[in-house]
Parts: structure tokens; sequence; C-alpha cells
């Protein structure tokens, strides 16, 4: 297992849920300023620029067949400086992540596994090598949903130099953050490795997050390790509660492994303004309900996964960025371990964490399409033996825990001479609460 670089998971924002393909350099630092303005102080520090930053045809809804993409004369991909005015005259991200490490933040880019179709195209040289673009290109495997990028074959060592090369420019840029795409579904051992490895010999310190993640297996989870400092655990997730309620059962798996040697990834917070010139839909504010949203807030937090938020931020609603600079609930993804579920039964669930100094921390979830009023003996939520009040972080309102003197329907399950809280949890809606030792 490799030294930890990610003491806690990271938190950003991500260009994808409200530009798709499309975002400009305007609106990227239009995010940044107001990052660093409003969010920094909670923990947000991390600007990423999604997919096809080099492609001049980018649309709204989908990708470009044969697409004109902007790339140097090694076959790597740069930035299209229409879009990214400041990469003009092979500067590349090197003055936009200036401007964004200038706010005290970092800079993060997508990428795509394998060589690009138009590099193969022209044939073009691999840097510091004899080989060309024909003899390390696997055009076998192919991404099965993004036309740009054919792969590499990692048996020929100029593979390896390709991926060096491109990394090596990427840190020459300033890029602190890596979302690589096409790693895990189907898993690309070989890629992960050599994309790892790259990094390493770049000589700077770059996050790794892999994507996408449907049918991640858990046999994979040492080799994660190993390379990555997160990987999706999930396919795309949009503003559907149907997406929200899949990843209980996603996360009641992966949570009790994420740690500093990696990060389960639940995927991006459709939160905010999104759709503007997405991937899905319209724009829009996001369809989840109030509930809804602090309900995958508290699921994701509790689970310890990496936070980038979708929506856009300067035109998100203030209630949304409210979520976001809750100190007392982002302490819990800072400071918690061991998150795991506790309890299943029909409509509620109910998870818990350790905190510093014998704190203890609990989520309750209620997954009905009904308000409900829960009555919880504090022994299932996991709290100390003889909890008699918890503060519930979303409201900061104190809830006290009462003796359970005689069994009755409201309390059922709770055992007469225990304590029992009662919560008033909302359709879709989750309480998160926090006792002191």
């Amino acid at each position: 297992m490799r030294t930890p670089i990610s003491a806690r998971p990271p938190m950003g924002w991500n260009s994808w849920d409200c530009y798709g393909t499309t975002v400009t350099e305007d609106e990227v630092l239009a995010n940044a300023r107001f990052m660093s303005a409003h969010l920094l102080e909670y923990g947000w520090d991390t600007i990423v620029v999604d997919i096809d930053w080099s492609d001049p045809t980018a649309r709204s809804h989908g990708y470009n067949e044969s697409a004109p993409l902007c790339m140097d004369e090694h076959g790597r991909l740069v930035p299209d400086p229409e879009r990214f005015p400041s990469s003009a005259g092979g500067r590349g991200f090197a003055p936009l992540a200036a401007e964004i490490h200038a706010l005290g933040l970092r800079f993060g880019i997508h990428t795509m596994r394998g060589i690009p179709r138009r590099a193969l195209a022209a044939d073009t040289p691999i840097l510091g090598t004899d080989a060309r673009a024909s003899d390390v290109a696997d055009p076998s495997n192919a991404c099965e949903w993004n036309p740009d990028m054919v792969g590499l074959d990692h048996r020929h060592p100029a593979a390896q130099a390709y991926y060096d090369s491109t990394l090596a420019m990427y840190a020459q840029w300033g890029v602190d953050f890596i979302k690589a795409d096409d790693m895990l579904w189907p898993y690309q051992a070989a890629d992960v490795e050599a994309y790892a490895r790259a990094i390493e010999r770049s000589g700077r310190s770059i996050e790794l997050s892999l994507s996408p993640g449907r049918d991640l297996s858990l046999a994979h989870l040492p080799h994660l390790r190993e390379h990555a400092t997160m990987w999706r655990i999930c396919d795309d997730l949009w503003d559907r509660w149907q997406d929200v309620e899949a990843n209980f059962a996603r996360f009641a798996r992966w949570a009790p492994h994420a740690s500093a040697h990696g990060w389960p990834d639940g995927d991006m917070l459709p939160l905010g303004r999104i759709g503007l010139r997405a991937e899905r839909g319209e724009p829009r504010d996001d369809r989840l309900t109030p509930a809804e949203r602090v309900c995958l807030l508290t699921l994701w937090i509790i689970a310890r996964s990496p936070l980038m938020i979708g929506g856009d931020l300067p035109s998100s609603d203030p209630e949304t960025i409210a979520l976001f600079r809750n100190a007392d609930v982002l302490a819990v993804l800072r400071d918690s371990s061991g998150g795991r579920e506790l309890f299943r039964e029909g409509d509620t669930v109910i998870w818990g964490a350790d905190g510093p100094g014998g704190i203890r921390f609990a989520a309750v979830f209620n997954l009905a399409g009904v308000a409900r009023e829960l009555v919880l003996d504090t022994r299932s939520l996991a709290l100390p033996e003889g909890a008699s009040a918890v503060t519930e972080l979303w409201t900061g309102r104190t809830v006290r825990a009462e003796p359970v003197e005689v069994q009755s329907d409201a309390a059922r399950g709770v055992a007469p001479g225990s304590r029992a809280l009662r919560l008033d949890v909302p359709a879709h809606g989750a309480a998160l609460v926090r006792c002191e030792a």
C-alpha cells in the first residue's frame, strides 16, 4: 500500500453537470472565484475542468465523431484556444492553473485513457522515443462511449513513454488533480498502473481519480489503493432520487474501506444550477427536493466520499450554497472514521461513525415517500452508553434521549429501561447527529 497523499476526501467543483463538454475559461474562473470567496474556508479547494477541453466543436448533449481535437506534434491533447484563450501560443493550462492557484485553490483536469484517434491518423511521434502512435495504439481496446481515443498496447515500452510525456506536460502546467476516465469499466489494470507510474515520474504530487465505476468489484480494492486517490463506485449520478437511493447499497459495501489510502467515490453532487450545456437535460435547478439534497449529502459525508459540486456556483440558489457551508456537518467528512451501515429495515437506514475524542456520529435516513417520526434506541445508533442528548448537525438543534419505561407501538424495538431518540425525518430525508463522549 502506497504512502497516503490525501488525509481527507477531496472536495471541489467539477464542470460536467452544468457545462458538459463545453465549459469556457471565463466560466471556470467564475466558479473558482466564487469558491475562493465563499467555500474555501469550509474545505472546498479544487476546481476541475471536465471532458473535451481540447475540442473546438464541443456541444451540449453528447460527443462529436471525428472531432478536430487540438493537439501538439507529439499527439498530446492541448486546450482549445477559443474556449481557453490563455492557452494560446503553446502555454496550455499553465496560465489558468496559475490564476486558480493565486486564489488559494488547486487545479484539476479530465483525461481519457489511451491516445487520440487523431494522433493515430497522423502517426505522431512519441516524445523521447523512436516510436510513433501506430506502434503503441490498440484500436481493439477503444472506449465504448466516447469516440476520441483508442487504447494503448502496454506490451510496447513507448506506451508508457506516451503517458509519461502527457503527465510531464500536465505537471508543467501546474495540474494538481486528474480525473482519468474509461479506466474502470471494463477494469483497465495496465492503464491504471501506467498512469500512476507516469504521475510519480512527473515529479509533481497529483491526485488521481478513476472513472466510471459501473459494476466495480471489491476484488480490485488493493490495486486501487496502490495506484489511485479515489475511484468511482457507480455510473454517472444525476438529480433523480432513484440515483441517490441506489448508492446506499454501494456505499454499504465500499465505505468501510474509505481511508487516507483511497476514497470510494459516489460521483459528483448534482446540486444547484445544472444542465446549462450538459450531457443530460436543459438548464435547471436540480430536481431533488430540499430533503433529498440533505439525504444525498449526509450519505456521501458519513461514507466519506469525495465531494465534487456539479452545479454552477455563481448561479446556484443561496439555500443550496448554504448546505456546502455547514462546518459541523463537514467536520464529519474531515474527522470521522469507521463510517458504516448499522441497520437497514424497510425504509429506515442507520449509519454510524467514530469521531475524535470519543465523539460518535450517526445518520438516520427515511427512504419512504412520506415524512415519519422515527423512534430509535440510542444503542441501535451505537451512541455512548447513557447518552442523554445529541446535536442534529444540519439544524443545530438539541435532541433529548428519553428514557423508555413502557413498550409501545410508537417505540417499537426500543426496550424498556433504555433511551430513545425521537426524530422527525421528512420524506427521502435524513438527520445527522453528534453525541459527545
